[in-house]
């Protein structure tokens, strides 16, 4: 906003102290959310992380207590983003490939890896993990609002998804679903690729019993992982073993 007197137009009028302390802590975040999928929750310093927002070390304590704080409005400023899109078409979307070598995956992938640390650390402290759980805890919504974006996309194209799960209970699987794979490839793993993991996301949402012939492809891809065939194997063996002993007696 502006003001003239005498026909001189004056300098806009400066920015109130709430938009200023908004403009502060958005870019503190932002240059945060950065410093963390580089360095790790534990590396990154917030001195290093106000000088690339611009501001001084005093200016990041104004507005976050701590490291601690501050990460978890780094997750809220991603929830919030992810929220604000509106759903997507899980038919159409496919995931990221977090063994990807390009700099946009390297980001993810760093952020991804900071978040397993502070969820870590904050499992330790009662205040945090109960913070923590709350955000977690939206994560049904996020991936429910994908699921009805997919149903009305689909609904649009003259197939109807039907489900005895509402979108929000479906998208809670879909989370545990996404989420441990993401785990699985932030490990090294390679079981689950982003063609699998989708078709895997397209059977939750587009349920039915799966052919012979499909789950002879399922068993090859995951098999494909030496840890998971280990365990698998492992399990086996435990099985076999109950079975002679509950015969024996």
């Amino acid at each position: 906003m502006t003001t003239s007197i005498g026909g001189v137009t004056d300098l806009p009028d400066p920015i109130s102290r709430r938009d200023r302390q908004r403009q502060t802590r958005e870019a503190v975040v932002l240059a945060a959310r950065a410093s963390f999928a580089r360095d790790g929750y534990h590396g990154a310093r917030l001195d290093e992380i106000a000088r690339a927002a611009g501001f001084s070390k005093g200016a990041v304590y104004s507005n976050f207590s701590s490291k601690a704080e501050l990460f978890l409005a780094v997750m809220d400023a991603n929830i919030d983003e992810s929220m604000a899109g509106g759903g997507w078409d899980l038919f159409e979307r496919r995931p990221v490939d977090l063994n990807a070598d390009d700099e946009l995956t390297a980001s993810i992938r760093g952020f991804a890896l900071a978040t397993l640390e502070f969820v870590a650390y904050a499992a330790r402290d009662e205040a945090l993990r109960s913070e923590v759980a709350r955000r977690i805890g939206l994560l049904p919504q996020v991936y429910g609002a994908a699921v009805e974006a997919t149903r009305a996309a689909r609904a649009e194209r003259g197939v109807a998804l039907t489900d005895d799960l509402t979108a929000e209970q479906v998208g809670a699987l879909l989370a545990a679903f996404d989420q441990g794979a993401a785990a699985l490839a932030l490990a090294g793993s390679r079981a689950l690729d982003p063609e699998l993991l989708q078709a895997g996301m397209a059977r939750l949402l587009q349920p039915h019993r799966l052919s012979d012939e499909d789950m002879e492809v399922v068993r090859s891809e995951v098999m494909r992982d030496p840890a998971i065939r280990e365990r698998l194997v492992g399990v086996e063996i435990v099985r076999r073993a109950g079975d002679t002993g509950a015969a024996g007696d």
